[in-house]
């Protein structure tokens, strides 16, 4: 029995291209990238200034809070704070997640990407509890800040969600991007679909990199507090553009 679906898959094929290019650079994938860029920002300053915490790579926290009561080659490997530390970012990271779906749930209905909200009110926090509390802007950073970093992850991460209510574009989950830009290569070799189907999580991945190239230059320049604050800054600056520009253009759409 032919296959009449591949059929219409061809007839279809210049038209759905069409539709992908046009998906590849509407304003909310424009809006990942620049999101996703402000994870890789957020995550590389937060590892530069500090005992090399994670708060994008929550699978590295899961190992960590596993593997710390067991790597006793290493007396700073195996510290049970680490495991411990690791496993809290864990559940801060977790909770940002929660908070922002419950946020959109009940009090941003109409305004979708204004999750970031919750990221920037995270990270001011950090930087007032570490110049006012903690000592200033000594290095490394204290983890309290680092708690509130990874919860403003969390939040960030629920940002994009599809109508089934599931996240659709995952900011920080950068092994996720690169397993589907590596399935979308395949399938683009293979001449089943075209390089719209890997290019996107390609400039995803790129975006991220790119934030997380511009946070090591933060790191650079500025450290503890000072870096907080500007980290803060830019997160702000995006929130602005996410909650006047980005979900006020979808509405009228």
């Amino acid at each position: 029995m032919p296959d009449e679906s591949a059929g219409e898959q061809r007839t279809a094929s210049p038209d759905t291209g069409k539709l992908r290019i046009r998906k590849l650079y509407d304003s909310e994938t424009k809006l990942s990238w620049v999101l996703a860029g402000l994870a890789g920002l957020l995550g590389a300053t937060a590892f530069t200034h500090s005992a090399g915490y994670f708060v994008t790579f929550m699978t590295g926290n899961a190992q960590r809070a596993v593997m710390g009561y067991y790597a006793e080659d290493d007396w700073a490997a195996s510290s049970p704070w680490l495991a411990l530390s690791a496993a809290l970012l864990l559940v801060a990271f977790v909770a940002g997640v929660i908070s922002a779906s419950l946020c959109r749930r009940y009090f941003w209905p109409t305004r979708p990407h204004s999750t970031t909200v919750l990221t920037t009110l995270a990270l001011v926090l950090a930087t007032l509890l570490d110049g006012f509390l903690l000592g200033g802007p000594e290095l490394p950073l204290p983890f309290f800040p680092i708690v509130l970093m990874t919860f403003g992850i969390g939040a960030l991460n629920a940002t994009f969600i599809d109508k089934k209510g599931e996240v659709s574009i995952p900011l920080s989950y950068v092994t996720g991007t690169l397993v589907k830009m590596g399935q979308g290569i395949a399938r683009h070799l293979l001449g089943v679909d075209e390089i719209t189907a890997w290019l996107g999580y390609f400039l995803l991945f790129g975006s991220f990199v790119l934030g997380a190239g511009i946070g090591g230059a933060i790191g650079m320049v500025a450290g503890g507090t000072y870096m907080l604050a500007i980290a803060s800054l830019i997160c702000a600056l995006t929130t602005v553009y996410t909650y006047f520009y980005a979900d006020r253009r979808q509405l009228f759409q």
